[in-house]
């Protein structure tokens, strides 16, 4: 058994997961960063992407629209805007998610916001490549 550590991911609904685990793959608003057991505690804010869980049993991957990730010496917690298992992520309900994104891209005068629904539907028509 590999060193673990603690990790939540929680959404406004639910807590979507609570686990001991290797490694979490989380996407920055800067980039990629990967938090492994002693981690340097730190926060960020995440865009829109995929987290890539790493455990004992196995892979886990979540799309999240974005939220903030803390590492404290007790773990890892990411606070998700919104976030579904990547393999809920499909037909009718990807194809709803990538108009629904569409429109705010078109409405919103933030360049922020632009960025965020731009790097959004990039990533969500990648998934729909992969179906």
């Amino acid at each position: 058994m590999a060193e673990t550590f603690k990790f939540e991911l929680v959404s406004p609904e639910r807590l979507l997961m609570s686990a001991d685990v290797n490694s979490v793959k989380v996407p920055g608003d800067e980039g990629d960063f990967v938090v492994l057991p002693d981690h340097a505690p730190f926060m960020s804010t995440m865009r829109p992407g995929m987290v890539l869980i790493e455990a004992d049993d196995g892979e886990h991957k979540y799309f999240v629209k974005g939220g903030f990730s803390q590492v404290e010496d007790s773990g890892l917690t990411i606070l998700a805007e919104e976030s579904v298992e990547i393999s809920e992520l499909k037909g009718d309900r990807l194809q709803d998610e990538i108009a629904n994104a569409r429109k705010r891209l078109e409405s919103t005068e933030s360049d922020h916001a632009k960025r965020h629904e731009s790097v959004l539907i990039d990533f969500l028509e990648e998934i729909n490549l992969l179906h």
